[in-house]
């Protein structure tokens, strides 16, 4: 079967099929005969938000007024509805039906949609795909219906107002939509009553109506007040862009568990070797890797590791989730693992030396990953070169993953191995009226300049240092014994920025 393939799911009842799996884990679940509704705020007091079967059989209409439903059933219990709860829970379900593809949405308040193109046939065909999905959400506590429609408008229709498991063809819109509600166009409720005042109840006496007729009554109105436009995306005539949660992956390999399990250990290498050769086929490396297990119970569970540099070797990448598997929470098991690659890149082949050694800037990256999955990312970093005169600026430390900024300074001067994170002040026996002192004292000890070279001036960096930071003169100098030294002065004699200059060693050369 050719073309866009859409699947909608409803969940008629998820607000109070998932509180009663809340209430029977915390072991206090009502008795199956006992009229239950969850309620909210309404304008004219608490209205009636979800309703359970027996109080559905009794007549309790979701919508109306509490106050008016317990005159037709007076014994009728409340709760209040946790309707950030059910939005988190239907979150937890767009990625957990990732499952069956990998483009899912959330669709209002109580739906799924799913591109299922090209999927069917990983499980037979699309009925048996459906079959699946149903069964799937039925272990979960959820009642579900469920259609597919090229279209998102057809499919939507179909799994509300149509047959179980509907599937519908390329050809067969206008057909299948025709016996329909107009509610079936998603339309706002004071359009689909305006519709019914006018003799308009289905969508194929919709259909009927000249365009021309629907265009000059409904030109100016809103996406869900606009019969034509609902139409023409429910038959495909109009497009109706829709965006994932996220961007589909572009390599990813999966294990499809026969029971559940509680350890995806056994299965991590296996994943790593297919994905690694998924990457090695397309000339590619990852920089990123996420492992999801998807859990019986609806929810998912993540680990991410990185690495430092791109690569594709299955027992590198292994080894950067050893310390890290015990943070899954399997929950009651789970039966689906799947690893996906982020970060993707093209990557050089790297020969390996005659004697067939790893190349040593490899073995210096798989160390940085290794230190990086133990202590954290934080804990291992790198200087890169920033743009700045003063010394103590120049450099920057940025973690091992992230992204080096783009290197456009350079180190023009002469500067020592070793700086000091804090200049230290020197006490001048002699001073020299130009150049460096003669004789100074550092760390308690008596150094005598032998020879110097410079000065080099630093002025203050005016958009960032306080008013009245004076200016720095940089000396390198060698003592009696040998030892190189940076040495600088800070300030001048009359400069009007303080007292007599300071002095200061600010580093070691080699």
């Amino acid at each position: 079967m050719t073309g866009r393939r859409i699947v909608s799911i409803h969940f008629p009842y998820l607000a109070i099929e998932r509180w009663e799996r809340v209430m029977e884990r915390q072991g206090n679940s009502p008795a199956d005969d006992i009229p239950l509704t969850l309620i909210v705020e309404g304008t004219h007091g608490p209205v009636i938000h979800a309703t359970n079967r027996t109080a559905r059989t009794m007549g309790v209409q979701i919508g109306a007024r509490v106050v008016d439903m317990r005159a037709i059933c007076p014994e009728l219990q409340t709760e209040y509805a946790d309707r950030e709860g059910d939005k988190a829970a239907l979150e937890r379900l767009v990625l957990w039906a990732r499952r069956w593809c990998p483009w899912t949405a959330s669709d209002g308040a109580d739906g799924l949609i799913l591109d299922t193109t090209g999927s069917a046939h990983l499980f037979g065909d699309e009925d048996a795909m459906l079959i699946e999905m149903e069964t799937q959400f039925s272990l979960l506590g959820l009642t579900s219906r469920l259609a597919i429609a090229p279209t998102q408008g057809a499919a939507w229709a179909l799994a509300r107002f149509g047959t179980v498991r509907s599937i519908c063809t390329e050809g067969e819109i206008a057909q299948r939509l025709s016996p329909l509600s107009v509610s079936g166009l998603r339309l706002s409720a004071e359009t689909v009553l305006l519709l019914q005042r006018l003799g308009l109840k289905t969508i194929g006496a919709l259909m009927n109506v000249p365009r021309l007729s629907l265009a000059r009554r409904f030109v100016k109105a809103a996406l869900t007040a606009n019969p034509l436009v609902r139409l023409d995306q429910a038959l495909g005539k109009l497009a109706e862009p829709v965006a994932s949660v996220e961007a589909k992956p572009r390599f990813s390999a999966q294990s499809r568990l026969p029971e559940p399990i509680f350890d995806p250990a056994p299965y991590l290498p296996q994943l790593c070797d297919n994905l690694c050769d998924a990457l090695q086929n397309a000339g590619m490396g990852c920089r990123y890797l996420n492992l999801t297990v998807y859990r019986t119970d609806g929810d998912v569970s993540h680990i991410d590791v990185a690495t430092a540099a791109s690569t594709r070797d299955p027992v590198h990448l292994h080894s950067l989730f050893r310390d890290k598997l015990e943070r899954i929470n399997p929950g009651f098991g789970f039966d689906l693992i799947t690893l996906t690659a982020g970060g993707v890149e093209a990557i050089q082949i790297v020969q390996t030396q005659l004697g067939g050694e790893a190349h040593s800037d490899l073995q210096l990256t798989q160390l940085l990953d290794r230190l990086t999955a133990k202590f954290g990312p934080r804990s291992v970093s790198y200087p890169v070169v920033y743009e700045s005169h003063v010394p103590e600026r120049a450099q920057r430390r940025i973690s091992n993953f992230g992204a080096p900024p783009p290197q456009t300074a350079e180190l023009i001067k002469e500067r020592p191995i070793r700086l000091l994170d804090i200049p230290e002040e020197v006490h001048v026996l002699y001073a020299v009226p130009e150049g460096p002192p003669a004789q100074f004292i550092w760390r308690r000890k008596n150094h005598r300049v032998t020879r110097y070279a410079g000065p080099e001036r630093i002025a203050p960096e005016w958009w960032k240092d306080r008013p009245g930071t004076r200016l720095r003169d940089y000396f390198k100098i060698e003592d009696q014994t040998g030892r190189r030294i940076w040495l600088y002065r800070e300030g001048l004699h009359e400069d009007g920025r303080g007292g007599d200059p300071r002095w200061f060693i600010h580093g070691m050369f080699a």
